[in-house]
């Protein structure tokens, strides 16, 4: 009977450190508008995706462009040291042990390419695009991530209401055992009364410490995603505030137009339209000016028939140059990038279908979780009163414990089922909203 009564007790206290840190005091709150802040500025995926965007936008510069001209300067210097012995046509004979033979000459040389076929052009045109898909991108990411961030915001939210859902049960099973000690001892209960009220006692404490363990490590899930303090304590708001079914409904007119799954597509697409006119413009002649400015300066030995030979100035020219054919490589690559184009308009058509059947399928989704949310929230009132009811007739002795218990998990049940039911129906409409491309347009 000691026994009994430590394990007890040792329940009782394990589950008070388990919701001290939860309900002994008032921690930080975190809102949605800040984890969102947050994870925008510090969320690792979203940080690679914006640099890999910077990347593009390097490469979608004027200096990456092949617009600019090239300039290359260039110098060097020799040095000769020989034996030489010279016969001149009136034959004399000059000899001239360690004559020394030195040049130097620099030059700066410019190069710019006039005409290409439009290569260039279509080149800028597609990094460009390249650019504007890479943008298309970040957003997908941070789309995905700011979902991500939700489910685990609302399993935080859902595990908290769930922690003092459980403390009122725990509550009331220690007035029940309470209740049943004293029947006990006065005559009125017999043991087993006090027996059940002891096992449920062990058995809501354990799911007390449970979820206050799930809890802990959801808030550390909450904290990877925003890069934030592991050890962190916070709260979040449990709060949830459904769009209006107008707004809904008006929604799914921008879908075929702003879905991120259709942008990409699109930004695809075009990448490969220019693709086909960069491989065109390489059957065309090119166009090429080259001008230099040199200088030039030589010292020559006593055997030459000059000493020494300065030389600078400009010079300029004109290159054409036209690859008419190159065993076929051009046109080959030509067809394939057409048939890639091919592909990519039938890829976004098969996106757009998917966009509307997922629409369709999440609109659905979302009617059905609010139905079964008001559903499930209508009968915790019935469930209330079953319990209410069945509590006063235990105390008459009309009830025994285990029909108290059975109302007591029917509550139990009812009021965590609708905690799940109205974070699912919320992850619905913020997953409809991605489809119809307004998770980030729209206020949540």
């Amino acid at each position: 009977m000691k026994s009994n009564a430590l394990i007890i007790k040792s329940l009782c206290f394990i589950g008070l450190i388990g919701t001290g840190s939860l309900f002994g005091q008032e921690s930080e709150l975190l809102t949605k508008d800040q984890a969102m802040a947050q994870m925008l500025s510090a969320n690792f995926g979203i940080q690679m995706a914006q640099n890999e965007k910077l990347q593009a936008e390097n490469n979608a510069s004027l200096l990456n462009s092949g617009y600019l001209p090239g300039v290359a300067l260039s110098s060097g210097a020799s040095y000769d040291l020989q034996d030489q012995e010279v016969t001149f046509r009136d034959g004399s004979l000059n000899v001239v042990d360690g004559a020394e033979t030195k040049r130097l000459n620099a030059s700066l040389n410019l190069s710019y390419t006039i005409f290409d076929g439009m290569g260039r052009y279509y080149n800028y045109k597609r990094l460009k695009q390249a650019e504007k898909l890479s943008g298309l991108q970040v957003q997908a990411t941070i789309e995905s991530t700011l979902l991500q961030l939700f489910t685990v915001y609302f399993e935080l939210a859902r595990l908290t209401e769930n922690q003092t859902v459980l403390q009122q049960v725990l509550n009331n099973t220690k007035d029940r055992l309470r209740r049943a000690n004293y029947g006990f001892d006065y005559g009125q209960n017999t043991k087993l009364d006090v027996l059940n009220a002891e096992v449920d006692l062990v058995n809501d404490s354990i799911a007390l410490n449970n979820n206050a363990q799930q809890l802990v490590n959801t808030r550390r899930d909450l904290a990877v995603l925003l890069n934030d303090d592991l050890n962190r304590d916070f709260r979040v708001d449990t709060a949830v505030v459904f769009l209006d079914p107008l707004t809904l409904d008006a929604l799914q007119q921008k879908a075929p137009t702003e879905n991120i799954r259709v942008l990409i597509g699109q930004s695809n697409k075009q990448l490969s339209a220019y693709s086909v006119k960069f491989q065109r413009s390489l059957e065309l002649p090119r166009l090429g000016l080259t001008g230099a400015y040199g200088w030039n300066e030589g010292i020559f030995p006593a055997t030459g028939f000059a000493t020494k030979n300065i030389s600078s100035g400009f010079s300029a020219g004109l290159q054409l140059s036209w690859n008419i054919f190159n065993g076929g490589a051009n046109r080959t690559a030509l067809k394939n990038s057409k048939i890639s184009l091919e592909n990519q308009d039938l890829a976004l058509e098969e996106i757009k279908v998917q966009v509307q059947r997922d629409v369709a399928n999440a609109y659905g989704d979302l009617l059905n979780r609010k139905n079964a949310y008001g559903l499930l929230s209508r009968s915790i009132e019935t469930a209330q009163n079953n319990y209410n009811r069945s509590l006063d007739r235990y105390r008459l002795g009309q009830l025994t414990s285990l029909e108290l218990r059975q109302a007591q998990i029917n509550l139990l049940n009812a009021k965590m089922n609708a905690n799940m039911a109205k974070y699912q129906a919320k992850l619905s409409e913020l997953t409809y909203l991605q489809t119809c491309g307004q998770l980030l347009n729209v206020p949540l």
